[in-house]
């Protein structure tokens, strides 16, 4: 089964995802440059909204809730403040931890030891070692991961056994393959790992195919980047004009957002437990709706909720997107808004598309503007909406 999320949503002028030259990142659709807020800023934003995490917290379920880090070692460390060993072996199953993940790219070498290196060229980095702002050396691993405390937990319990029937000597020898032979692998229960997936290299920690795919957000207009001069006075010089003088990029958009979640494959990816991949599930929805990436924020505060939120459910699994109701980029009227207009080319597709192909659909929605679809229910309040969507899981799970 899988379950569909379409959002309509209009920001106010903002420079929410920026792109290597601070400007809104876009994107070219229908032969029409759009607005484009990347799928990573969108996880991003909803993997740590209060929407998404409270749930689990309020729950006693954070354990369920990961964390993306290079810090794996010094997490290690911290749990082998109450063992009962040396500090050269302590050090050893730290920089054993920092060996997991792929190797660093080799990018100087001239370079005589494993501090961060930027490669400019390339805005690539190889990490090793970093110190914190008390300047105490902190050793990373090369490769970013996402990982729960639980994983943490139990590596830091495999080194130290490994050390203790082992030796230090063997431990220190392991490297790459054959130290992650030496742990063994562990599957994760983490709902954000379930959703989002993951992908380790020379590690324990076992890859996840993501049962979420979530869609670059594009405008459904054409889009211009505009420009927005700006000066600051000195309040106590007492001088004239400006005490600086800049510029920045902004634009305003009604985004069109897709989210598709594999249902069975976020069960299979949570160790078929149902009652949890139905609370991820609201928790995501929740999130997707409320969460706004927060670049640029201070200076635009552009906090816009969906004013069209539709959510389908298909037996069937063909995920299906409904950018291309957009590809012709719609226009304002006298008589629509862009919203409305994109809210009516969305009615036009969604059953021109699905009657083409004999595809079937529960669908419920939520609108604050006109916006109707036969046989779909609609809902007054996101409440509403969330419980419809409850009583289809229940008839899967019957």
């Amino acid at each position: 089964m899988l379950i569909g999320l379409h959002l309509l949503q209009n920001h106010a002028p903002s420079n929410l995802n920026r792109d290597d030259n601070n400007e809104p990142k876009d994107a070219l659709f229908g032969g029409a440059r759009r607005a484009r807020i990347s799928s990573q800023a969108t996880k991003r934003s909803i993997r740590w909204s209060d929407h998404f995490r409270k749930p689990f917290e309020e729950a006693d379920l954070s354990h369920l809730l990961a964390m993306r880090t290079q810090l794996l070692p010094e997490l290690v460390r911290d749990r082998l403040e109450g063992e009962n060993l040396t500090d050269e072996e302590k050090q050893a199953i730290v920089e054993a931890a920092a060996r997991l993940g792929k190797a660093a790219r080799k990018v100087d070498d001239s370079s005589s030891d494993d501090s961060d290196v930027e490669d400019t060229k390339k805005g690539k980095r190889s990490r090793g070692k970093t110190s914190d702002s008390g300047g105490a050396e902190r050793l990373k691993t090369a490769q970013l991961m996402f990982l729960t405390n639980r994983e943490v937990d139990r590596l830091t319990e495999r080194l130290v056994d490994i050390l203790r029937s082992q030796g230090i000597a063997t431990l220190q020898e392991l490297q790459g393959d054959k130290l992650v032979e030496k742990i063994g692998d562990y599957e994760p229960n983490s709902v954000d790992i379930a959703m989002f997936g993951r992908m380790t290299t020379s590690s324990p920690f076992k890859d996840v195919e993501a049962a979420v795919q979530v869609a670059h957000a594009i405008s459904t207009h054409a889009v211009d980047v505009e420009f927005d001069f700006y000066t600051a006075v000195d309040d106590i010089s007492g001088e004239a004009g400006a005490g600086f003088i800049g510029d920045t990029t902004f634009n305003s958009a009604t985004y069109y957002k897709y989210f598709s979640i594999d249902w069975n494959g976020l069960v299979r990816n949570l160790q078929n437990e149902n009652a949890i991949a139905a609370m991820a599930v609201r928790a995501l929805i929740k999130a997707a709706v409320f969460a706004i990436p927060s670049g640029k924020q201070n200076s635009f505060a552009a906090h816009n909720l969906p004013d069209l939120v539709l959510v389908e459910v298909r037996a069937e699994k063909v995920p299906l997107s409904y950018a291309n109701a957009f590809v012709k980029p719609v226009r304002a009227t006298p008589q629509l808004s862009l919203i409305e207009a994109s809210a009516k080319a969305l009615q036009a597709y969604v059953p021109q598309i699905n009657g083409m192909y004999g595809l079937k659909a529960q669908r419920a929605f939520l609108s604050s503007i006109p916006f109707e679809l036969n046989e779909a229910t609609r809902c007054n309040s996101l409440d509403e909406l969330l419980i419809w969507l409850e009583s289809q899981l229940i008839s899967v799970k019957e």
